[in-house]
């Protein structure tokens, strides 16, 4: 199957690939008479300004976990995903004002290296290793797999030939040029991202209406299936059977439980992302960035979640797939293979922009792994390599360290993203795994920001506890804990227990030597950032208050 691509779909293609890889070489370039440096490599000579953070920001973000495993959870489950996305845009205002501050005032490049500034250079290594295995084995995995299929549903190609073709397009300017290559694609894949999504929301939802349009479409895909337009998932359906969506997203405990550990994770302390902040002109600078992001996280799903709640009620109207003709019955989307929705909407688009919906797809899939092998390669080789192999490594032999480290994991990602197939909604799978690593990092950066009493024996049993903690409540055959969102919020809890139990017991009360002190203006945000921060939590407000 070539989903109908025509020539001119190919041009587009082509023509998005040569303007990625034209414009993250050009700016990977050495200036003359200038050796690329380890700040230059992994921070973009700290020089980013605020609209390139909060598109890079975005474009690190959505990927193929959203396009195609998000829309897969809008066919399955409906609106309710897109909690992961609205209770981000005020996850990234939290972390704009409370620790972005800290962050920048200590001049980091890593998150481990905070650990070590703030703890040891032995919980640093702990939670490097830690990050290493989760960005190789779930992120960039996941990713490719993802992308792969997406590529085989619509072009036919096999999906291991598929995965390499990514990886390689990726790996062609950002393991050359680093963070500043990444960070200025990724500006140009969020216009493709954003309009290739738009263009694939409004075919889906004007063919649900016949032509009628898009506002005709939405009216229709609400009145035939409302029961998908609840952000709140209810534990038991209307005729008393067991709510199975309730597992994976547990009614209002979302608001208010374990996804805020998986949010506060993922956007404070999660390198691939925090990183382009880091390399920001200045803390207003960054600030302003995180609120980019934060508004365009209140349209993702419109772009990602209501196509796969579209696909839905399309698959279920005989009348809509009776107009579709043959190329409607190819790769049908099914409450088992939700995650097929998406590619299949791609093809009844028309020609032209049937390549500016697969160029966006592909700008989501090429930045996101384009920020996770530089994250990957910037941890192994400030945090690994620098500390225990070769600690006088002047800058040459540093970035060079990087591109190869990044290489290598990326070889290792390809071998092993294969083995994900068969499995269904593996945006879910992304969550449920990450979240046994999580709750205890989080512990461990949320003490060690706020509570300076906090110390470094007692950080280190905490991160390294909170994993078997979080697999004995996984195992526990307690059904109150059968949502994976609950087992990640009492985790996160048992470990902040654990820290500051082993902490009291060792410093009997008294403030660690290595406490951060909070001072009155360390918080301070600008007019700019207060309003902004107001409308968007304003406009989370309406918005769950019309789909609760």
């Amino acid at each position: 199957m070539t989903a109908g691509f025509d020539m001119w779909d190919y041009v587009v293609f082509v023509a998005y690939a040569i303007l990625i890889l034209g414009v993250g070489l050009w700016v990977s370039r050495d200036k003359d008479g200038h050796q690329k440096n380890a700040e230059d490599y992994f921070l973009a000579s700290k020089s980013l300004p605020w609209w390139a953070i909060g598109t890079s920001l975005i474009a690190a973000n959505i990927s193929a976990e959203q396009f195609i495993g998000m829309s897969g959870s809008g066919f399955a489950l409906g609106l309710a995903i897109a909690s992961y996305e609205w209770m981000a845009a005020l996850t990234l205002i939290i972390v704009g004002k409370y620790f972005l501050p800290i962050f920048i005032e200590k001049g980091l490049y890593t998150i481990p290296e905070f650990v070590e500034k703030r703890f040891s250079t032995n919980l640093k290594t702990i939670l490097a290793v830690f990050w290493l295995f989760l960005y190789v084995f779930i992120n960039l995995t996941s990713v490719l797999f993802l992308g792969g299929l997406a590529i085989e549903t619509i072009m036919g190609v096999d999906m291991m030939y598929a995965i390499i073709g990514l990886a390689l397009f990726a790996a062609a300017y950002s393991l050359y040029g680093g963070l500043s290559a990444v960070a200025w694609t990724d500006v140009i894949q969020v216009v493709f991202l954003v309009l290739g999504g738009l263009i694939t929301t409004y075919l889906a939802l004007n063919t649900v209406s016949g032509g009628e349009g898009v506002m005709a479409g939405f009216s229709k895909v609400w009145e035939a299936a409302p029961e998908k337009f609840h952000m709140v998932l209810e534990e038991f359906n209307s005729d008393g059977t067991a709510n199975s969506n309730y597992l994976d997203l547990p009614g209002v405990w979302v608001l208010i439980g374990g996804l805020w550990v998986a949010n506060i994770y993922y956007w404070g302390f999660n390198q691939y992302i925090i990183q382009r902040t880091l390399a920001a002109k200045s803390l207003k600078e960054s600030q302003k960035g995180i609120l980019l992001a934060a508004f365009l996280k209140l349209i993702i799903p419109l772009i990602v979640v209501v196509p796969g709640i579209a696909a839905y009620v399309m698959v279920n109207d005989l009348e809509i797939m009776a107009s579709l003709g043959e190329a409607g019955m190819l790769n049908i989307p099914s409450a088992e293979q939700a995650d097929k929705a998406y590619p299949w909407l791609l093809q009844f688009l028309p020609t032209g922009l049937k390549g500016v919906a697969f160029a966006a797809l592909a700008a989501a899939i090429v930045s996101s792994l384009a920020s996770m092998l530089n994250s990957t390669s910037t941890i192994f080789t400030m945090d690994i390599y620098k500390q225990y192999i070769n600690k006088n490594a002047d800058d040459k032999k540093t970035v060079n360290v990087g591109r190869l480290s990044g290489a290598i994991a990326l070889v290792i990602a390809v071998l092993v993203a294969p083995l994900l197939n068969g499995m269904d909604q593996v945006f879910q799978y992304i969550q449920e795994y990450t979240g046994l690593v999580s709750p205890g990092i989080l512990a461990v950066f949320l003490l060690g920001l706020f509570w300076k009493k906090t110390t470094n024996n007692a950080a280190i049993w905490g991160a390294v506890l909170s994993v078997p903690i979080a697999l004995a409540l996984k195992f526990l055959p307690i059904p109150a804990l059968a949502p994976w969102m609950h087992q990640m919020g009492l985790a996160t809890v048992l470990s902040i227990i654990v820290i500051m139990v082993l902490s009291y017991m060792e410093t009997k009360g008294a403030d660690d030597p290595k406490g951060i002190e909070i001072t009155k203006g360390l918080f301070k945000t600008t007019p700019f950032f207060n309003i902004g921060s107001f409308v968007v939590c304003l406009l989370l407000a309406v918005l769950y208050s019309i789909f609760w």
